[in-house]
């Protein structure tokens, strides 16, 4: 059996892994990377990109059915739904070759197959790589950093088939139902109710909790709710899912509600109620590590109970995003090197996105949150409807919403809903990085005309200084 020397080996190609992969590379240590399926993990190749992807189409389709209000005349506009899945595939695809190219280029070593740790000897790390081919080699490693990210899960009395989708049989259907049920209404599952509201599908996402996007301000989330069923979405809140079987050629479901039994049918569903780690068959067993609620316990530096062992991304404990990954993955990478100035993550400063229509974006706490920590707060909200390049691009329904310590003016959270919210709250992440007050905020000068401008009227309104609302 081959025995190969490396300084770091990830097991896990993506975001967190890769990224990772590269610095390491830029401090000069010598890499491997091991995944057993596409350079770029789940994010890239099933998830956050081929997603978008598919989004982009959707919201295409829907500026063309309001062409008239823009001054065109659009006839007979027809959904090439094959087209739509083949572009998105082919994006990924595109991603896929690139995160390849990153990898020669900094001379990362690549291994197709699956890693697990093996032990160690004299404080060297063993990993075992099970390759694609049957065959089997170990590698040396002064450190490992686990990457293997998450899974979609399944409730105990459902399993996935081709009539209950998880994100990646939603992703590439043969046809498009005219039903749906989307179970869960997290960031995943109202991305795909609107993706499939889009193109014409009758969906009806039910939810478990008092309110859809349950981990956003619930000002917020009450806005997206309506503006969802605005566009012909049905809600069902604090339902309970007693079953869903095989009728037909679609599925009936059974639910709960107020104490209620309702049974309606559907062409098919989506099952989006969250992600289980990716823990099994690594070697965990003969180790240190700890696993929590299924999640491997790390410290502020991303470091395991297990000496020279790293974990990042999905497989630890939340938020379940592929930039906290990315960043988690140069975090223990710096860490494992020796660089003292390294900082730890602070998770308020993650900022958390959902690409429907319309989108949502946020960081830090909400306002509930601010309240029950004992903070004095000042709220800021200022409306899509009073900015000008809003109501130039035809889209005036949306909200900024800021947060402050009303005894120290720090920006304890942003929320927004909208369209390109999900751009827009990277300004706020930099602030509240930088740890700017209100002050420095609102002194600070947004270029006009831009949906920024909400930005700093949000900031201002806190304070009774709104300007054009």
């Amino acid at each position: 059996m081959e025995r190969t020397a490396f300084d770091l080996t990830i097991i896990g190609s993506g975001p967190g892994g890769y990224i990772a992969a590269i610095r390491a590379s830029q401090l000069g240590r010598k890499v491997a990377l091991i995944e057993a399926e596409n350079l770029g993990g789940i994010c890239l190749n099933w998830g956050c990109i081929p997603t978008k992807a598919l989004l982009r189409s959707a919201e295409i389709y829907d500026h063309i059915q309001h062409a008239s209000d823009y001054g065109f005349k659009v006839e007979k506009t027809t959904i090439n739904f094959s087209k739509i899945i083949e572009r998105s595939r082919a994006v990924a695809a595109q991603l896929s070759k690139g995160v390849e190219s990153l990898m020669k280029k900094n001379k990362v070593t690549v291994f197709r197959g699956r890693g697990s740790l093996a032990g160690a000897e004299d404080g060297v790390r063993k990993v075992l790589v099970q390759k694609s081919d049957g065959k089997s080699e170990t590698l040396l490693s002064k450190t490992v950093i686990l990457a293997t990210g998450a899974r979609a899960r399944f409730l105990p009395n459902l399993k996935a088939n081709e009539y209950i989708w998880t994100y990646r049989e939603a992703m590439m259907p043969q046809e498009l139902p005219k039903t749906l049920l989307v179970i869960g209404s997290g960031a995943i599952g109202v991305e795909f109710a609107s993706f499939y509201c889009s193109l014409g599908v009758q969906v009806t996402i039910v939810e478990l909790m008092d309110r859809i996007l349950p981990v956003e301000d619930e000002e917020i989330s009450k806005l997206a709710r309506k503006a969802l069923e605005k566009r012909g979405i049905k809600i069902m809140t604090e339902v309970t899912l007693d079953s869903l079987e095989k009728k037909g050629k679609g599925l009936v479901a059974s639910f709960k509600q107020e104490n209620k039994g309702h049974t309606v049918e559907f062409d098919r569903a989506i099952l989006a109620v969250g992600i289980d780690a990716n823990i099994e068959n690594l070697g965990l067993e003969n180790t240190k590590i700890k696993i929590e609620k299924g999640r491997v316990v790390t410290n502020e530096w991303c470091q395991t109970h297990e000496p020279g062992v790293y974990a990042i991304g999905d497989m630890t404990d939340g938020p379940w995003l592929a930039h906290k990954a990315s960043h988690e993955g140069v975090l223990a990478v710096e860490h494992c090197s020796g660089n003292k100035k390294v900082h730890a993550l602070r998770k308020t400063l993650i900022p958390g996105c959902t690409y429907s229509t319309p989108q949502v974006a946020s960081l830090g706490l909400t306002e509930k949150q601010a309240l029950d920590q004992g903070y004095e707060i000042k709220v800021g909200r200022f409306p899509f409807m009073a900015n000008g390049k809003a109501i130039a691009l035809g889209e005036p329904e949306g909200l900024v919403k800021t947060i402050f310590d009303k005894k120290t003016g720090e920006l304890l959270g942003a929320h927004m809903i909208g369209t390109e919210v999900t751009e827009l709250i990277q300004g706020f992440a930099i602030a509240k990085t930088a740890e700017l007050t209100e002050e420095e905020l609102m002194q600070t000068v947004f270029p006009h005309p831009t949906l920024s401008e909400m930005m700093h009227e949000s900031v201002l309104s806190a304070y009774g200084r709104t300007l054009n609302f």
